[in-house]
């Protein structure tokens, strides 16, 4: 930016050279482009020094990837990240969020930790609304999961990635991608793929994953995702649930993680100059459950077309609907018929009534 946009003649001193000025104000953008990036590249280790938890991966353009497997409640996965950045000065940082969920890069970390521990009946609704009543209901659940994790660690969940788009912004010319299938599209394929029962018995599961978690639960945060422990436990029993949450989202997010690695065009001086292209580096920031199916997939031919689909509701999920619905409106009903009993009681027990009610009798029986 100093090199776009050198400080104008008026503002220079007097009798300071006026030749600089002069020279800053002939740098074009182009030249400036090449300015800045050649600081990045000076800055950029040939042979940086990385945590353990990064995994280096290649295209045939020459292109770099260097995944971090994090884990969403550990200070260490944050420190990762910030290294990993700062050593390979990427041109592209990839992270695993979707829109539904990018709010949480503003956020500072006390809010997070409020939002994450206060489920209510607005964001139930709200849930609902966005991705249907089977769909909202289990991302509500899920929510409780993580809501446990949190009040237990006393830390709230993405710090990585907060990291990961503070740093991001500190590298020139460094684009931020968010890498992840938006999440109506994982729980409505993930619903679609249980039976009436199988959705019964993960709900179940859910509502009462309540144990505490131990110093040793939370010293095993640093090296495995304890959030995705849990839920890899849990869904271990139902495979169809397993490829939607975790294997569709390995295929989402090396598909991803390529494109953001495709090669970048250099600026040219003048439209009749060749155009020339260099290899790009990308970070991605993914939880380490991620990595052994981004490595599995990394030299397929990737199309996420078919899971990005939603298939219509099966017959087992209209009936879930229809009880829940029925569970929900008649539990609505018998409160709106124990809160009028019990106004009726009370109304009846005023002194005031038992006087108008005595009266009422007495004209009614000279009558």
């Amino acid at each position: 930016q100093a090199a776009a946009d050198p400080m104008s003649s008026s503002d220079a001193p007097e009798d300071g050279p006026k030749e600089t000025s002069s020279i800053s104000q002939n740098i074009s953008d182009a030249d400036a482009f090449k300015i800045l990036l050649e600081m990045k590249m000076k800055k950029r280790q040939k042979k940086p020094t990385l945590p353990s938890t990064v995994t280096e991966l290649d295209t045939e353009d020459g292109s770099k990837v260097y995944v971090v497997g994090t884990a969403h409640f550990s200070d260490s996965s944050k420190k990762d990240v910030v290294k990993t950045i700062q050593e390979v000065q990427p041109d592209v940082v990839v992270v695993e969020l979707c829109q539904y969920r990018v709010s949480m890069l503003k956020m500072d970390e006390k809010t997070l930790l409020k939002e994450a521990k206060e489920i209510n009946l607005e964001k139930l609704q709200q849930a609902i609304k966005q991705n249907g009543v089977m769909s909202g209901l289990m991302q509500m659940l899920l929510l409780k999961v993580s809501a446990h994790i949190t009040e237990q660690l006393g830390m709230a969940p993405g710090g990585e990635f907060r990291e990961a788009f503070k740093e991001a912004s500190k590298v020139p010319f460094c684009k931020f991608h968010l890498g992840d299938r938006p999440i109506p599209v994982t729980f409505k394929r993930a619903i679609a793929a249980l039976s009436f029962w199988q959705k019964v018995k993960l709900a179940w599961g859910l509502c009462f994953l309540s144990d505490p978690i131990s110093k040793d639960d939370v010293e095993k945060c640093k090296q495995k995702d304890l959030l995705e422990q849990m839920m890899a436990e849990m869904i271990g029993e139902f495979p169809d649930l397993h490829r939607t949450i975790v294997s569709e989202r390995d295929i989402y997010l090396t598909y991803m993680l390529k494109q953001a690695a495709k090669q970048i065009e250099l600026p040219r001086a003048s439209e009749n100059e060749p155009r020339k292209y260099i290899p790009a580096v990308v970070v991605g920031v993914v939880g380490m459950g991620h990595v052994p199916g981004i490595e599995k997939n990394w030299n397929s031919d990737l199309n996420i077309q078919e899971i990005m689909s939603v298939p219509p509701p099966s017959a087992s999920s209209k009936i879930f609907k229809f009880v829940i619905k029925a569970t929900v409106f008649g539990l609505m009903g018998y409160g709106c018929y124990r809160i009028g009993q019990r106004t009726v009681q009370f109304i009846l027990s005023m002194p005031a009534a038992q006087s108008y009610l005595q009266k009422l009798t007495e004209i009614k029986s000279q009558h």
